[in-house]
């Protein structure tokens, strides 16, 4: 197994102290990808379930001709925000998305249920307290197996790549450590991991939360420094993607203030499983190499349930954590984004190693 721990735009003091005896690895200038013209397509899939069905988008250069394991991708998003508004919301005049497709990928993006344009279960229809939490991490793990399943017949192939962010990782995770034929390599992006001492909030869930744009950007840049998340997260793409992620909710974006509903499922998980000490999944059942990656200024997903994850991660054929620097749970909208879709693209472009 090869291992590996990178600091990326961290000052030297920053690195040593997170894990003493590493070497700061310097940031090349980022350049906009290339724009070769992309082809989109986006549709529904049956899940697992009767009735429900799931969003897919797919990207890829236009003209491509053949399609392989090894650049074929799929992301999973994260607790409160569907995919299209996070992994293809095009800032400065492209998308993570399209970073990859101009690159050579085929790439996918999947709504999980009760998320953005994919079926809403009918618990959404009814007040929040009506219900239990819904869509819990077993029934996204079964609609990311749906969506890869989907992707490998449709492709012909037998495994691809997949980049889970968050709540999103653990999904991803979780899929990896059972299907390891189906997995070339992982992207675990801020993971989640047993926090010790943390606690879920009072009082029982409903099935499902409301938050306003701006209560969700509070909530994923906690850990940067306040002077700097406008500098981050300029107001001009705050308020881009604010509209779009109003816009995957018909029903919410009407309320007064205008709101996204997104499934309970995952804060009682984290409840059940993170804040009370016992882990989702086993890392050490995956195989496929695996890219564990934050930001410096995460206060969402800390440094310790990243190094957890990558310390547990002891039977991949290869393991790589990278910290950036100045970049929050929301990384992937910021402006240092594209350091964050440079080191992905440097992993998954590499050579799998034999053993």
């Amino acid at each position: 197994m090869r291992t590996a721990i990178v600091f990326v735009g961290l000052t030297l003091a920053l690195a040593a102290a997170a894990v003493p005896g590493l070497a700061l690895v310097g940031c090349a200038a980022m350049q906009k990808p290339a724009e070769p013209k992309i082809a989109s397509e986006s549709y529904l899939i049956p899940s697992s379930d009767a009735g429900i069905q799931l969003y897919i988008r797919n990207k890829h250069a236009e003209g491509m001709s053949r399609s392989s394991a090894e650049r074929t991708v799929i992301y999973v998003h994260g607790t409160t925000q569907g995919s299209e508004s996070t992994f293809d919301l095009s800032l400065d005049g492209f998308s993570w998305m399209d970073y990859l497709a101009a690159r050579g990928y085929d790439v996918y993006l999947l709504d999980l249920r009760g998320y953005g344009r994919s079926s809403r279960p009918p618990e959404m229809d009814q007040p929040a307290a009506n219900n239990p939490p819904i869509v819990r991490t077993n029934t996204a793990i079964k609609d990311l197996a749906s969506a890869i399943a989907h992707v490998l017949a449709r492709r012909g192939i037998n495994s691809l790549d997949v980049i889970g962010w968050s709540w999103g990782a653990t999904i991803a995770g979780a899929y990896a450590a059972e299907h390891n034929d189906k997995v070339n390599r992982l992207v675990l992006y801020a993971p989640q991991w047993v926090r010790d001492g943390a606690i879920g909030g009072p009082g029982a869930l409903g099935a499902y939360q409301t938050w306003t744009p701006q209560q969700a950007r509070d909530r994923m840049q906690t850990g940067a420094p306040e002077g700097k998340k406008d500098d981050l997260f300029p107001p001009a793409w705050f308020r881009q993607w604010s509209a779009a992620a109003l816009a995957t909710d018909p029903v919410g974006s009407t309320q007064n203030p205008p709101v996204v509903r997104t499934p309970n499922g995952s804060p009682q998980d984290m409840r059940d499983y993170w804040f009370a000490g016992k882990a989702y999944w086993d890392p050490s059942r995956v195989i496929a190499p695996t890219l564990v990656v934050r930001g410096e200024w995460d206060g969402v997903s800390t440094i310790p349930e990243a190094l957890s994850v990558f310390s547990a991660l002891s039977n991949a054929r290869l393991k790589r954590l990278v910290v950036i620097g100045a970049g929050s749970h929301m990384m992937l909208l910021e402006k240092n984004r594209e350091q964050l879709f440079r080191e992905v693209q440097l992993f998954l472009d590499e050579a799998t190693p034999s053993n």
